[in-house]
């Protein structure tokens, strides 16, 4: 078996990002298991697992990468670092065609790049099989929290990114005592499951959709919205999820009713652009609109959450969205809802995060690579290759070529 050079990649977007493709445990139970294969790591003082904890590891420093096979990074490569001919691992957001990111697929073809996405990686269900969703979620649900104890001045919980782990994060939450509010949040992947890990924290008591819509409660209450609770086909009450993903454009919203009775909701689902909103401006301006804190994982702008005007950031999480002016306005007064909107969510436990990252490149994707891609996991995955898009990416042809 040929020997495999794998180099870790310093985090050099800006705002630099803190997460490793791989933690040092991982990474030397991989050189373990496979003999054939070595792995460096490029120095960096802002990541979340030191140069020194590598080391201590045996796994070495190594500045110049460009004897690697492989190069494995979490945000996108900027251009000018991008070594041509080489197997890149990385978020590259080029898939959706985003604007911003369409000099960096330029490049990849260019320089003959393998890219493989993370994103991309499915299996043979094209269910995704590695990501930070889950911790996206278990963040959320605690700024959620964290931002209704600001907004009505119940408890102050220390931001986590501040906390050391995720262990500290739930520490805190196990001091505060919730109202009796009701939370709604919608989605059932990755994400969903990592806001109710973070709202069983609370010993929340989880109702069905109908008791959160007719029943008042003496005690802090959510509910799990699924695509069969908040879409419907007007001319066809038989729900199909298949017709939802295939044609969400035939469906309307069935989410508003949940508006007149939620205090938070937490935006935990996939979105697709033909898909319906889950509630409208009017829906806002109503005066039983009751939401008062929104905490939209999703993130999409201007997407199936209309108050959702721009991403919000780590160290200032919320915004305001001003009830009557329809526009952002400061977070904390009386006529706005609260908005958390940072996209960037598992940024804030860099450590947990990564952890479960690498621990799923370990068990689900680099065999694939290693050993033999006999459920060609590698090669659905891969967007360019020797300077040409892979037949299911040919769909980007006209973003990647011109």
């Amino acid at each position: 078996m040929r020997k495999i050079k794998i180099g870790i990649l310093r985090e050099e977007k800006t705002p630099p990002d803190k997460r490793v493709p791989l933690t040092p445990l991982v990474c030397a139970e991989l050189v373990k298991q496979y003999p054939q294969v070595q792995i460096v790591v490029q120095p960096s003082k802002i990541r979340c697992y030191t140069d020194e904890e590598y080391i201590s590891f045996g796994i070495p420093l190594q500045e110049d990468l460009s004897d690697c096979d492989v190069l494995m990074g979490v945000k996108e490569v900027p251009v000018d670092k991008l070594i041509p001919n080489k197997i890149y691992f990385f978020f590259s957001h080029t898939i959706k065609k985003q604007a911003h990111n369409q000099k960096l697929m330029h490049a990849l073809i260019e320089k003959k790049i393998t890219m493989i996405d993370y994103e991309t990686l499915t299996d043979k269900n094209h269910n995704r099989i590695i990501g930070f969703g889950r911790y996206a979620g278990i963040v959320g649900a605690y700024n959620a929290i964290r931002g209704y104890g600001l907004k009505y001045d119940l408890f102050r919980l220390k931001p986590a990114y501040q906390c050391r782990d995720r262990s500290e994060m739930e520490e805190e939450l196990k001091r505060i005592k919730l109202p009796n509010i009701k939370i709604v949040m919608t989605g059932n992947g990755r994400v969903a499951n990592g806001v109710i890990e973070t709202l069983s924290v609370l010993h929340l008591r989880r109702v069905t959709p109908e008791e959160f819509l007719m029943s008042n409660y003496r005690e802090p209450v959510y509910t799990q919205l699924t695509p069969r609770d908040y879409v419907e086909r007007p001319d066809d009450h038989n729900f199909d999820l298949n017709d939802f993903f295939t044609h969400p454009e035939h469906f309307v919203s069935k989410f508003p009713p949940y508006t007149k009775h939620a205090d938070i909701y937490i935006s935990a689902h996939y979105w697709d652009p033909r898909s319906p909103k889950m509630f409208t401006f009017e829906d806002v301006q109503s005066p039983d609109f009751k939401i008062s804190v929104i905490a939209d994982i999703t993130c999409d702008i201007n997407g199936s959450v209309p108050t959702t005007i721009r991403a919000s950031s780590v160290e200032n999480p919320f915004y305001g969205f001003n009830v009557h002016t329809l526009s952002e306005d400061l977070p904390f007064k009386k006529d706005c809802i609260l908005i958390m909107a940072v996209d960037n969510l598992p940024t804030e436990l860099p450590r947990d995060a990564s952890d479960g990252f690498a621990k799923d490149l370990q068990e689900r994707v680099l065999p694939h690579l290693l050993e033999e891609d006999t459920d060609q996991v590698i090669e659905r995955a891969t967007i360019c290759k020797n300077g040409q898009l892979m037949p299911a990416f040919e769909y980007l042809a006209d973003y990647a070529y011109q």
